[in-house]
């Protein structure tokens, strides 16, 4: 055990813990003023049930057995997980340790898919979802890429989580978002965030959390942890130039609303390759991605009329897909041990493209069939009535601004 590496995880679990909350703020600023409370709860109670469920056996079929799908059942409520010695013979943090900063990445996961349902989803509906959800799509995920199973015995890398986070998230809000239909009003009502300023300090926070999210990945104190936070800061700054240049261009101002969406966009890229790919690629890819993202949310989900309220797989899904490639492409074994296209590695690059096309498909018919299940015995959305009258009273009973005495449309 090494007391510098354990201190910089247990610092990184309490960055990647942050995380959450800032999403939080991120997605209610986003919402209507009459749905932030429920907005934020639904980021808010991943925190308190995806614990739990970690606890129970979410790391054992995450993290235990030699399967090639999930894990097994021998670590139920963490038994035999060591406090003293580490998951792996050449472990310099304990497995404990170990197993709560993988918690952490479970909780982030889940809470990003809400946004895509924001606005008209039952909340206890979704309780139901993300509780199966876990357990039939992110422990195994978990085990196929990081706990040895079959993502990572074709030779495909994801450092912190580009398809077991990023990829499974957006795609299952896309799938929700279809499901359970359009907000009222959409395309003939304009939906602007009722609280800039929230949004502001969610991105705050979801930039500063990522420093330990990356960084702590390297599972150490070292110079790989560096060079993760490094490539990832410089992402993410590069997106959110890129954003607010596209903006400049096609609609004449950068918003502050542009500009924290494209920083999400860059650390999202990054998240796959911050330990494989050099800084200068890194730049590229923070550069490239924001007009993906942008391209997707103002043209394609608009020509489909999907309304993923807050665009969870136009960030997410479609940053981790850009990022995946281009972890493929510009991997560099001098780095993280492998090389991606650019350098001759064609095996990685088809390897991530699996990968990716796996993610998309296990995660997303998976859910498209348990939101269904879901359906057939309870209803999933509120009613008309219920939703113009706002989610935070309907749901909760409470409202965020007390001396508001309108309503929006």
């Amino acid at each position: 055990m090494n007391s510098g590496d354990i201190s910089f995880i247990l610092v990184c679990s309490a960055l990647v813990f942050l995380m959450t909350p800032g999403l939080a703020f991120f997605y209610g600023g986003l919402s209507r003023r009459k749905n932030i409370i429920n907005t934020m709860m639904m980021v808010i109670f991943t925190l308190g049930l995806g614990s739990v469920l970690w606890y129970a056996f979410g790391y054992s079929l995450s993290f235990s057995g030699e399967n090639s799908f999930v894990g097994n059942l021998d670590k139920l409520f963490f038994k035999d997980v060591s406090l003293n010695t580490g998951l792996k013979t050449d472990s310099t943090i304990p497995e404990g340790l170990f197993a709560a900063f993988q918690m952490m990445f479970s909780l982030i996961t889940v809470a990003i898919i809400t946004g895509s349902v924001a606005g008209r989803m039952r909340f206890s509906a979704l309780f139901i979802f993300i509780t199966v959800w876990l357990i039939v799509v992110y422990y195994p995920m978990a085990h196929m890429v990081w706990g040895g199973g079959f993502l990572e015995e074709i030779g495909s890398i994801d450092f912190a989580g580009g398809n077991v986070v990023h990829i499974s998230s957006g795609i299952t809000g896309l799938i929700l978002a279809i499901v359970l239909g359009n907000r009222r009003g959409y395309n003939k009502l304009e939906y602007r965030p009722h609280n800039i300023p929230f949004i502001v300090l969610g991105a705050g926070l979801l930039w500063f959390g990522w420093f330990g999210f990356n960084a702590g990945s390297t599972l150490g104190a070292n110079s790989l942890a560096v060079h993760a936070l490094i490539v990832t800061h410089a992402s993410a700054a590069m997106a959110m130039l890129s954003w607010m240049l596209i903006e400049k261009v096609l609609i004449g101002k950068p918003t502050i609303v542009g500009a924290s969406t494209g920083a999400i966009v860059g650390l999202v890229a990054i998240t796959p390759g911050a330990g494989f790919v050099p800084l200068w690629s890194a730049l590229l890819i923070g550069f490239l991605v924001s007009p993906f993202c942008y391209f997707f949310i103002g043209v394609i989900k608009r020509k489909f009329g999907i309304d993923d309220a807050l665009d969870a797989f136009g960030c997410h899904g479609v940053g981790g897909i850009f990022g995946g490639i281009a972890t493929g492409i510009f991997a560099e074994k001098s780095i993280g041990g492998v090389d991606g296209l650019l350098f001759g590695g064609l095996d990685l690059f088809i390897a991530q493209i699996i990968s990716i096309i796996v993610t998309l498909l296990f995660a997303g018919v998976a859910s498209f069939v348990i939101i269904k299940i879901i359906k057939v015995f309870m209803p999933i959305r509120v009613s008309e009535k219920e939703e113009i009258q706002g989610l935070d009273v309907t749901e909760h009973d409470e409202t965020a601004y007390p001396t508001f005495l309108g309503m929006d449309n």
